[in-house]
């Protein structure tokens, strides 16, 4: 057996929990009391996470005359306690713009509406008819027209949002400007012409003309 050997270096032995301890807790802050500060006891109100050391006996007498609010008021009492109920979090009533009014020192306290989606009127108290009829007055009504119907439109150079005055000055206009007689006799144009002939007679079929 090598005893020079590197895996002798890590070995480790736990030391027996008989042999004695040459380091000691620290001492028990109670005064003219000299033993171990084995046990923990809050320093109270404003000095949160901060303990004093105390032996057994002087732990459990301290504990007896422990009180947090010694010192308060009443109502001081009574406002941390309902405090307590909400872990002391800060809150603001609904619907007020609390970041708004911290970035502006002389911003007047106000209230806005939450952004949110409520397409059926739910939230606001409405029932299903109130909510499509408010929705209805709110979105107007977009004109729906065939295939047929928009090529029509184009042909006489119109688009959906055309009104029947419009329309029928349009076509009075194009088969003015592509009739034979307008144009000394030249049936050049004939095509043309039946086809906004056609384009009327399908906007007048849908009511437009």
């Amino acid at each position: 057996m090598d005893l020079n050997s590197p895996l002798f270096d890590r070995i480790r032995i736990k030391p027996s929990c008989d042999e004695p301890r040459d380091a000691k807790g620290p001492a028990c802050e109670h005064p003219s009391c000299k033993a171990e500060g084995q046990y923990r006891a809050p320093k109270g109100r404003d000095n949160e996470g901060q303990y004093w050391r105390f032996c057994l006996e002087h732990v459990r007498e301290y504990n007896a005359s422990y009180n947090y609010f010694a010192g308060m008021s009443d109502n001081a009492v009574a406002a941390y306690q309902k405090d307590a109920i909400i872990g002391h979090r800060p809150t603001w009533a609904m619907g007020v713009n609390s970041s708004a009014k911290a970035g502006s020192a002389d911003a007047a306290p106000e209230t806005r509406e939450w952004a949110y989606s409520d397409p059926l009127g739910i939230l606001r108290g409405e029932d299903f008819t109130q909510g499509r009829q408010r929705r209805a007055q709110a979105e107007p009504k977009q004109p729906r027209y065939t295939g047929a119907v928009r090529r029509a439109l184009d042909v006489l150079g119109l688009d959906e949002t055309a009104e029947k005055a419009a329309i029928k000055a349009q076509y009075k206009a194009l088969v003015k400007q592509f009739h034979p007689d307008a144009n000394g006799g030249d049936r050049s144009f004939e095509e043309r012409l039946r086809d906004i002939i056609k384009a009327h007679d399908i906007l007048k079929t849908a009511g437009l003309c």
